[in-house]
């Protein structure tokens, strides 16, 4: 059962990323994209997973040292617990990028790739696109022109 629910929780985030990247213009998809609750299925497998193994993730997270980390990954429950919640984690931050490029003008075909990347290693998704939204905002500032009274619109 364990392994079932590891792999669940992915399958049950896998449509919202597909949509992001393989439909980013459609109207479902930036509703789908809009709701946090979209991780809700993904944060259930999380519970379910998480409760067999409350004291140790009880002390790995209110007491944290690499030791009492490690004894929670080494349980099945323990390790895809983080699973699921790394699975729902990534999905919010996919989705708030996928909104964040769609206001800002990145072309989809520069965000399906960095979508992929945020998916498999979300850390390395999230700050390439953190510095692509910076010098596209910086861009955008610097080409606005200034009003009447020589200061930058709000």
């Amino acid at each position: 059962m364990t392994g079932f629910l590891f792999e669940l929780s992915f399958w049950l985030a896998a449509p919202v990323w597909l949509l992001m990247i393989f439909a980013p213009g459609w109207r479902t998809t930036a509703r789908v994209a809009a709701s946090p609750l979209t991780v809700v299925p993904v944060l259930a497998v999380y519970v379910a997973m998480a409760l067999p193994v409350m004291p140790e993730l009880w002390t790995a997270v209110s007491s944290p040292d690499i030791d009492g980390f490690r004894d929670l990954l080494v349980l099945a429950n323990g390790a895809g617990a983080i699973w699921a919640q790394v699975i729902a984690w990534d999905l919010l931050i996919g989705q708030w990028m996928y909104r964040e490029a769609r206001r800002i003008g990145i072309h989809p075909l520069v965000m399906g790739p960095l979508l992929v990347l945020t998916i498999l290693l979300s850390p390395f998704g999230l700050l390439l696109f953190l510095a692509i939204r910076a010098v596209l905002t910086q861009r955008t500032h610097r080409d606005q022109p200034l009003s009447p009274a020589g200061s930058m619109p709000r």
